[in-house]
Parts: structure tokens; sequence; C-alpha cells
């Protein structure tokens, strides 16, 4: 017989009740994940770079970036300023938009205007009478000027083909120039702002998202826009299956008569190159429901600049262009 024979047995320990189970953690929306990774990219970005700007011309994309920087700062103040490339063919609803939106934030505004070029010289009109190509020059001085390395821009991928092909964080050299056959790989969600002196970096938070997801994070967020994004009247004429503004800088020729249609506008740039459709949307769910009915991007379909040529956007990319 040995000890553990005669031992006697050990009482067993007191079960634990049933154990409660844990919360149920409710999944992320597909809004929320777009929106984590953009806040994400704007404060590694300016974290690593000296001085960043951020593009804003008061286009709903641009309105969306301002709207994640407010929440990535948030209760901070956004620590840069924002850079508007000034045609001088803006809608007017987008320019007292643009003014009163930086008024309420408290931002410093940049303004890079087309005009002063065309006066004296260093700029001249296209035949065409559109200004949107004309941006790029006074950009890239803009951003010499206040020696910006890292500049936040609202593009997508699902807007245009050459867009699809750039990064999140794309390299400009020291001419302000784009190489799309050198970029850099971005596995992992793995940014790389890193540049030389002189050089800068395109910062694209919204790479991912769609026009739908726009609109969707724009009614989810209560987010105010522009007027003129939702259905009104407005005198127009057709020109290459566009509707354009009938104004002092996009006008009818002899043979495009003037209606007044009711219709709204997609994307926001010169009205000499950016036409209208058209619309009953006249709230923002109604913009979500016909966004998501659509077959055509907002570029594709409202914007004569880039019919220029079959790589009108790369062309103007590769300039150093948005």
């Amino acid at each position: 017989m040995t000890l553990l024979d005669t031992a006697p047995a050990a009482p067993l320990p007191d079960l634990p009740g049933p154990v409660a189970a844990p919360p149920a953690v409710e999944p992320l929306s597909d809004l929320d994940v777009l929106e984590s990774e953009a806040i994400l990219i704007i404060r590694e970005v300016t974290a690593e770079v000296e001085r960043p700007v951020l593009l804003f011309s008061g286009g709903k994309d641009s309105v969306v970036m301002l709207h994640l920087a407010a929440k990535a700062f948030w209760p901070a103040p956004i620590p840069f300023p924002v850079l508007h490339v000034d045609t001088g063919h803006n809608f007017p609803e987008v320019l007292a938009y643009r003014d009163a939106t930086v008024e309420r934030l408290g931002l410093r505004l940049i303004v890079a205007r087309v005009q002063d070029y065309i006066d004296d010289g260093r700029l001249r009109e296209r035949p065409d009478g559109t200004r949107n190509p004309l941006q790029t020059m006074p950009l890239l001085d803009a951003i010499e000027e206040g020696r910006f390395d890292g500049v936040f821009g609202g593009g997508r991928r699902d807007e245009e083909k050459a867009r699809a092909k750039e990064r999140v964080v794309s390299l400009r050299d020291a001419f302000g120039q784009w190489d799309p056959r050198n970029q850099r790989p971005e596995l992992w969600n793995l940014f790389n702002p890193r540049h030389a002196p002189g050089e800068h970096v395109r910062v694209f938070p919204l790479s991912n998202w769609t026009e739908l997801d726009v609109w969707s994070y724009i009614e989810r967020e209560g987010i105010e826009l522009p007027s003129l994004y939702y259905a009104h009247e407005r005198q127009v004429f057709k020109r290459d299956g566009m509707w354009l503004a009938a104004s002092k800088v996009s006008a009818p020729r002899p043979d495009e008569p003037v209606v007044t249609r009711t219709v709204r506008y997609r994307t926001v740039g010169d009205m000499s190159c950016t036409g209208a459709v058209d619309s009953s949307a006249a709230t923002i769910h109604d913009v979500v429901v016909e966004v998501a009915a659509s077959t055509l991007t907002e570029r594709g379909a409202t914007r004569a600049d880039d019919r220029l040529s079959e790589a009108a956007m790369e062309d103007r990319k590769k300039e150093g262009y948005f």
C-alpha cells in the first residue's frame, strides 16, 4: 500500500456558475472602414512631412476631405492651410461656400489665381475657352512658394482611369511631375511619404472611395454642400452632349439655344467645361439614390476637359496636375 492509497480524497472545488457571454461587438460598416483609413492616412502623413497643405475648392470631395481632417485632429484645429487654384471660371456658389467654410473653421486660405498668370503673360487663354488645364503652373508655383511637401487631394480611383493608376501617396519629382512607371508599393496599407529635397508627395485619402461612398458619407454626417449639387433651375445650352451653364465665361454659339432646365452638378470645375445633368434630386438622399443607379462616373458624364484626348487626364497629371 502506498501513501497515495491512504491519503484522503481532496474535496472538489466549487464549480463556477454560468459565465455571461461577452457583449456583442457591432461590426464596422463600410463607411466606418473608409473613414478610419482616411483619418489614419491624414494623421500619418501630417506627422511625417514638414509642411502639409490641403487642396480645397469647395467641391464635394474636398469638402469631405476637410471634414475628415477636422475629425482627425479634433478638438485641436486643422494644423495646415488650404490651397485653392482659382481659374476665374468658378461657379459663384462654390466660391461663396469656400469662403464661408474657411471663415467658420478659422483656416488659412491660399489662393493661386490663373487670371494673374494670364495678365502677366505666363499663360495664354486656350482656343476652347476652358481654363482647367491651365491650373498646373499656378499649383506648382504655390507649392514651391509655400514649401509644401505633402499635398492632400480628394482624388478617387473610380473617377478616371489615370487616377486609378495612382497610389494613395504619390511621389512628385523636383519639377512637380508624376511618373506612372515609378510608384512605390503600398502593401498592407503601408504608406511611404519620404522624399528628397525639392520633391513632394500628393496624398489621396479618398482613393478607395466611390462617388456613392462619398454621397452616403455626406448623408450620414449631415455635411453641407454648395447648392448647385442639388436640383435647381438654370439656364443651360447643349454642347457635345452636355448641358453647360450660360454665362459670360461659357457663352453659347449661335446654333446653341439657351433653355431653362432643372439640373444639378455631379462635379465642380470650370463653368466652361463642367456639364450639368437633368435631375430632380433635391435632397442628399435623392442624390444617393440617383448615384446608386448611375452607370457613369461624374467625370465621365460631365467633364469636357477629360475628352480632349484619350489620355487627357494622364498627360496633365504627368505635368503636375492634381
